[in-house]
Order: C-alpha cells, then structure tokens, then sequence
C-alpha cells in the first residue's frame, strides 16, 4: 500500500492525526526586518547600513515595493528604539528571566509586540503574522512560545503596560524614564546632567529621541545652492531649513538617493546641527590672514566638504585629515568637484605630519559615544556602556591639545561633538584649557544666529527637541599665545 500523501490526502504532522501540516507562508516585509535586526545583534552592524542595501536587493526582485519598505523600516527602527520597553512588557509575560530566552526568539517577540503596541496593524494580523514569521525562522516549537507570549501582550495596550513595569516616578525618576522612554537608565542620568532642568525637559528630549528623524539634505557651498536643490525636490518632498541656509528637509515621500542634485555630489545628506557646527567656525571672527582650514577628525566627509567650499569662496584651501584610511576615501569622495584647492590625507590626529601653528581655522570634530544621534542610530543607545567614555577622553583630549597647536596665534579651532555628555563636552575643554597656555573660549552663540535655546554660552549645546538637530557640542577657542 502506498502511504506516501495524494491530492486527496493531505499531509498530517506526525502525533497530531487528523490535523494537517502547512509549510509556514514567507513574509518578505517581517523576514528582511529580521534579517535586518539580527545583523544589528550578531554583527554590531547598525540599521542605518544595513537595511538600505537589503531593501534595494528586494526591491530588485520585483515583489517589494515602496510600502513594503515602509513597512520593514518602521519595524526594524520601531523595534530597536522601543527595544527596553519591549523587553520589560516581554519580561512580564513569561516565566524565566529574559536573558535565558534566545536572541532570536527575543528579536521575533519584540518585531511583534512593536505591531501589537507600536503601529496601526490589528492585533490579529500582528500576532499571526508573528508567529507565522516565527515558524520560518525559529521553527514549530519556538513559535508556539511566541503565541503565547504575543496573546499575553495584546490583553493590553502600551499605556497600561507601562503601568504595569515602570516603576513609579516618585519612587525612582530615572528608571521610569528609562522604562517608558526606552533608553538605558545610565544614559537617561547622563543626559539629564546634561539638559539640567525639569521633568518636562528630559522627556521632551527621551521622546525626540523616539522619533523618526527628517533626512535633511546639504547644499554643498560653491557647487549648488538650498534653492537650486528646493527646486529639483520639489514642493511635495522638501522644505527649507530651519537654521542652516544650506539646508533643504525632506517629507516623508523623499528618497535621497532619487534625486540627481544627491547622486552627482551637488548635494549630499547631513544634519543641519553638523551644517550648524561647521558654518559656526567659518564665520568665527579671525585676528589676522584667513587662507589654511584644517578638518582635523574628517571622516566621513560630511563637514569637511562644506568647509572646502566656504574656504574656496574666500580663496583658502582645506586640509582634510582622516585616520582611518576607507574614512578617509570617503572624505575624497565628498570633496571630489569642490571648487577650489583642497587635500584629503590618512594621518593620525595625535601625531600629525603638519607643522605647528599651520592653520587658521581648525575643526576637530573627535570620535564619541555617538550620545547625540540616537534618532538615527538607535541601537547606539544598548550598544554603548559607561565605560566607553573612559575610552574615548584620552583621545579626546589629545585630539583637542593637537588642534590647539596646529592653529596659529589669533586663529580659532571648533572642539565639536555628537554627543551631549558633560564628560565629552565641557570636561574635556576645561581639563584641556587648564593645561594651555594662550588660549580661551569665544562666545559661539552669535555663529549660530537666529537659532533659539542655545544656552548661557560660551558653548554651544544643540538638542533634538529644541532645534530638530541631532545633539551637536561646539566650544570655540582662540589661540592667543
């Protein structure tokens, strides 16, 4: 008799007679935000990077179109910037502590309960759609943990799941803030520090941390122009910016890459707070000649390149000085149709091949724990840990006392950085000014006119929730002796 399965008899999962088996239906969207997520975990990759060429390679196909990548972005950033909060709601549900559930299952869970807490999709499209990605990628048995977890979940909706898990505010301020606002509990002190102030101030900080950020495209100095690049976006897709004059923010339907003015280096993609930081130290005023500008940290070539311009508008040349050798191809890729003379060079900031003294402007814009970009980057956020600050202030401070020397007496360096932590910002300019000779902070607010909200000075502190930039430092300093 043969008892291999026919049109009329379907196939039966072995010990469930009576029930047949189905192969799992494959979910393009839910699969690539996996795939997107375990990279970000397996490979401390970061989404940003990962995910644009995994939507091109789909879309290739021909069955992924512009809402399934809107979908699978919002799933992959939802997911990761509400991760602690999912974690804690996960916690709750099941009955063994999290850290003994695998990181794959865990990814599974936390793309479902962003569904279920995050988005519009009915709760019972989420949780079949999650457990059907579940029976892809983890298999038969997993996914029925997922489906009991997922169901507990949906019994409520996200405010009354952080009733449930937050800890009282009175009883501990800075781990309900981390719990509700999903950041680590040390970064939420940290940035509080940071903005001083009240309650209302650091959520409205935790929060804009949790928004998707505009893309904002810069027009590069002598190549283009905010109006020429507004005029080929287009009024659907663009607007002007809101501090830079060479800024144009996109809306929802603009696509960087679908634009020539992008694709032919006219114009390139930066954060109006990183336009802010460099336009400030080119109008910072100078004692003296204006005609050497160094970019001291330059990779990946954002900074740099609106800096080439501007100094090719006043007849000066850019050196632009990158450790990191392919950083530093980046850098000579963003300048590549820069107007005037310019140099990239591979060096090291600490020991520079230039001569003391060299330079009339100087920005060093020095590497961080990237604090100020958790918007974009917001797997940053779980990626770094306390300790990583005692890592960078050595290199910091080198990397500030370098500039110092490399500017000549009168000239002016911009210390900048992505990151609002006192410990990367005013530490290292005090720390480092106590052990100079000849140098002083200069007011850097009037470089940033019209801005709002920049604080008592000298320094300047941009932030998310006050400027819609990422949260950029800049002290500038005159060297004086």
């Amino acid at each position: 008799m043969n008892d291999q399965p026919t049109s009329s008899q379907p196939n039966r999962r072995p010990g469930r007679p009576g029930k047949p088996h189905r192969r799992p239906k494959k979910d393009p969207v839910r699969i690539l935000a996996f795939e997107a997520l375990r990279a970000v975990d397996e490979r401390d990759a970061y989404a940003n990077l990962v995910l644009p060429p995994l939507l091109r390679k789909a879309r290739a196909k021909g069955d992924f179109d512009a809402r399934d990548a809107a979908l699978t972005t919002e799933l992959v950033y939802g997911t990761l910037r509400r991760q602690g909060t999912y974690d804690a709601i996960v916690a709750a549900c099941i009955d063994r502590p999290l850290r003994e559930v695998d990181p794959p299952v865990l990814d599974v869970l936390n793309l479902g309960v962003h569904q279920l807490l995050g988005t519009r999709i009915p709760t019972h499209a989420a949780v079949s759609a999650s457990v059907e990605l579940a029976r892809v990628v983890l298999g038969d048995g997993r996914a029925k943990f997922v489906n009991a977890v997922l169901r507990k979940v949906s019994q409520h909706d996200l405010d009354a799941w952080l009733e449930r898990v937050a800890p009282a505010y009175d009883e501990d301020p800075e781990d309900h803030l981390a719990v509700v606002h999903s950041h680590p509990r040390w970064v939420v002190s940290a940035l509080w520090d940071s903005l001083g102030g009240s309650r209302a101030g650091i959520e409205d900080l935790l929060e804009a941390d949790n928004e998707r950020p505009e893309v904002t495209l810069v027009a590069r100095p002598g190549r283009t122009t905010a109006e020429a690049v507004l005029a080929e976006v287009g009024e659907e897709s663009g607007l002007p910016g809101r501090w830079s004059p060479y800024a144009v923010r996109l809306t929802e339907g603009g696509e960087p890459g679908s634009f020539d003015v992008v694709r032919s280096g006219l114009a390139g993609v930066q954060d109006e707070g990183s336009q802010l930081v460099a336009l400030a130290l080119a109008n910072a005023p100078l004692e003296g000649p204006d005609e050497k500008w160094l970019d001291g940290c330059a990779g990946p070539g954002g900074k740099a390149a609106m800096l080439a311009g501007l100094a090719a508008g006043r007849g000066a040349t850019l050196l632009a000085s990158e450790k990191q050798p392919h950083r530093a191809g980046l850098v000579a890729k963003a300048l590549d149709g820069n107007p005037g003379p310019y140099q990239v060079i591979a060096a090291d900031g600490t020991r520079p091949p230039w001569n003391p003294g060299t330079f009339d402007r100087v920005l060093m814009d020095v590497p961080c724990t990237g604090l100020g970009a958790l918007r974009r980057r917001p797997e940053a956020r779980w990626r770094r840990r306390p300790e990583d600050l005692d890592g960078f202030a050595p290199l910091q401070r080198s990397l500030l006392r370098t500039a110092l020397e490399s500017v000549r007496v009168g000239g002016v360096v911009g210390y900048a950085t992505c990151s609002p932590h006192l410990a990367e910002t005013r530490a290292v300019v005090d720390d480092v000014l106590k052990s100079v000779d000849g140098a002083e902070l200069i007011d850097a607010r009037p470089m940033m006119k019209g801005v709002p909200g920049l604080g008592d000075g000298p320094d300047v502190q941009l932030w998310p929730h006050l400027h819609g930039t990422d949260a950029m430092y800049l002290a500038l300093i005159r060297r004086t002796g």
